[in-house]
C-alpha cells in the first residue's frame, strides 16, 4: 500500500541554490514518474531542488505510486521536492508564472512533464550557460520514433555560435524563426550524430525557440517579464514558453546545446485548444503600441 506522501513546505523550499527544477504536470501520472525518474539519476555538485504542480482533472498525479516512489527517491539522495496543486486551472502562462514564483535559485529549469533527461543533461546545461552566460541554454527533445526520418532540409538550419551568444529579436517569417524547424522528430539527433563529439563535448547553435527543457537564469527571466503576461491571455493557450524566450532573448541571447540528453515520451497532449499562441498576442500587442504614437500626430495634424 502506498504511504501518505508529504507535500513539502513552500517557504523552506524557498532557499538559495544554485537550480531549482520546475515541473508543470496535467493528467500524466506515468510519463511524471518517468520525468522524475529521469531527474533521479542526475548528478550535479551543487544539488538541485524540484518543484511540481499539478492541475490533474482528479488526484495529483504524484500522488500515483511510481511518481512518489520516484518523489521519494528524490528526497532521499538530498534533493528538496516540493508538490504543489494550482487549481483552478488559469492556463500554462499562470502555471509556469507560479512556479517560479516557489524559486529564488539562481538557475532555474523548466522541464515539461513528458520529457526523460539521460544522466548528465542537467550538469552538461548548468556548465554551458556558466560559461556562455547568456539569458538561457536549452536542449530539443528528440523524437526518437522518427531516428530512421533523416531531414536533410531541416539540418541545414543548425547554425553554431561563434563566441558568446548575442540579443537577437526572433520574428515571424525571418530566417531566425525558421530555425524551429530543426527541432522537429529527430533532427537534432542526427546532426549530434554527424558532429561526432567527444565525450565531454558540447556545442552551442543558434536557435529560435526550444521546447521542453529550458535552463533559464532566473533573474534574467524574471527582468523580462517571465510569465506575468499570463493574466492578459485566455485560459486556453499556448506557446507561452515561446512568448518569455522571446522576451529573454532580445535582452540577453540563448542558445541551444548539443548533445542534447532530453527525449519526448510522444504521449498526446494535453493542451487541445490551440487557438490564442501567447507570442502572438504578445507581438500583436507590441506593434499597437508602436503604431499609436503616429495615430496620434496625424489626429493632431488633421483639422
Amino acid at each position: 500500500m502506498n504511504r501518505p506522501l508529504p507535500p513539502g513546505d513552500p517557504a523552506e523550499f524557498r532557499r538559495n541554490r544554485l537550480l531549482d527544477v520546475l515541473v508543470p504536470t496535467r493528467n500524466r501520472p506515468a510519463e511524471l514518474a518517468t520525468t522524475l525518474a529521469g531527474l533521479a539519476a542526475q548528478e550535479l555538485p551543487d544539488g538541485f531542488g524540484v518543484a511540481v504542480s499539478d492541475q490533474s482533472d482528479g488526484g495529483p498525479a504524484w500522488a500515483q505510486p511510481a511518481a512518489a516512489t520516484m518523489v521519494r527517491a528524490l528526497r532521499h539522495t538530498g534533493h528538496p521536492v516540493l508538490l504543489t496543486r494550482r487549481l483552478p486551472r488559469r492556463g500554462l502562462a499562470e502555471h509556469r508564472a507560479y512556479l517560479l514564483s516557489l524559486s529564488t535559485a539562481r538557475l532555474v529549469l523548466l522541464l515539461d512533464d513528458d520529457v526523460w533527461l539521460a544522466p548528465g543533461t542537467v550538469h552538461r546545461l548548468v556548465t554551458a550557460i556558466g560559461e556562455l552566460r547568456c539569458g538561457f541554454v536549452g536542449n530539443a527533445v528528440h523524437g526518437l520514433s522518427y531516428s530512421d526520418d533523416v531531414r536533410p532540409a531541416d539540418q541545414d538550419a543548425y547554425v553554431e555560435w561563434d563566441g558568446p551568444p548575442e540579443p537577437e529579436r526572433i520574428l515571424p517569417g525571418t530566417t531566425q524563426w525558421s530555425r524551429a524547424r530543426l527541432h522537429s522528430a529527430a533532427n537534432l539527433l542526427h546532426v549530434t550524430e554527424r558532429l561526432r563529439l567527444a565525450p565531454d563535448e558540447w556545442r552551442a547553435y543558434r536557435i529560435s525557440w526550444i521546447g521542453g527543457c529550458v535552463l533559464f537564469d532566473r533573474a534574467k527571466l524574471v527582468a523580462a517579464g517571465g510569465f506575468d503576461f499570463w493574466r492578459r491571455m485566455p485560459p486556453d493557450h499556448q506557446g507561452e514558453d515561446v512568448a518569455a524566450e522571446l522576451a529573454v532573448q532580445r535582452r540577453y541571447g540563448a542558445a541551444g546545446i548539443v548533445p542534447s540528453g532530453a527525449y519526448h515520451l510522444e504521449s498526446p497532449t494535453t493542451v487541445t485548444d490551440r487557438r490564442v499562441e501567447c507570442w502572438q498576442v504578445l507581438l500583436d500587442e507590441e506593434s499597437a503600441a508602436a503604431d499609436r504614437p503616429a495615430r496620434q500626430r496625424q489626429q493632431e495634424m488633421t483639422p
